[in-house]
């Protein structure tokens, strides 16, 4: 059964445990992107996400070219504890959602609007983090389960290669997703007070 907004919002879950299985369709899946990218705000509508679903071998690929990249750096005796992670948290989902920001939006928007050019990076990423909440929100909603990943800029050259993307597109983080095997632990919250103050 399918949640309100505010129900969606407060079981999305970082979900580590994944099966390469969906309770819904391909196409649903495609339309999650799609909605997500013709609904989310962008400072000066400039509209500088993109977005990357990679579902079966392009998963996959995904997630050896991270596993290869992360071989050629990190100490050896470190290496199959990382292996492992990335087989059962990540690759072991059904697909990967790969969020972008086009810099040659940013750079355009930078140019037209020069008093404000220090501060179109900062809002290229707060449009990137609503989009990567507005998608794992309606994949949780789905009945998917998701985490965020940011194994970039080390794999950015390689995804860009293998995928054929424009130079401008920067690599801000990755989204792994499938059916979860198991429901993830009650988040911990700080108290409210902390964190929000109200006047009237």
């Amino acid at each position: 059964m399918e949640k309100n907004f505010k129900e969606a919002l407060a079981s999305r879950r970082s979900c580590y445990a994944l099966t390469n299985s969906s309770p819904v369709p391909d196409k649903e899946i495609e339309d999650i992107i799609v909605f997500a990218a013709n609904n989310t705000p962008s400072a000066q509508n400039s509209q500088s996400t993109r977005i990357v679903l990679l579902l079966g071998e392009h998963h996959q690929a995904l997630w050896t070219i991270v596993k290869e990249t992360l071989r050629k750096i990190m100490p050896l005796p470190m290496y199959p504890q990382t292996e492992q992670k990335v087989n059962e948290s990540f690759a072991s989902g059904y697909g990967t959602v790969l969020f972008f920001e086009d810099n040659a939006v940013i750079k355009q928007l930078e140019k037209d609007l020069p008093l404000y050019k220090e501060r179109f990076k900062g809002w290229s990423l707060e449009t990137s983090g609503m989009h990567q909440l507005v998608v794992w929100t309606m994949l949780e909603n789905a009945g998917l389960g998701a985490s965020l990943q940011h194994y970039n800029p080390l794999i950015d050259e390689e995804v860009r290669k293998r995928w054929d993307l424009p130079a401008d597109w920067e690599l801000i983080s990755q989204m792994p997703f499938g059916k979860p095997l198991e429901i993830p632990e009650k988040k911990e919250l700080q108290p409210i007070e902390k964190r929000v103050k109200i006047f009237k």
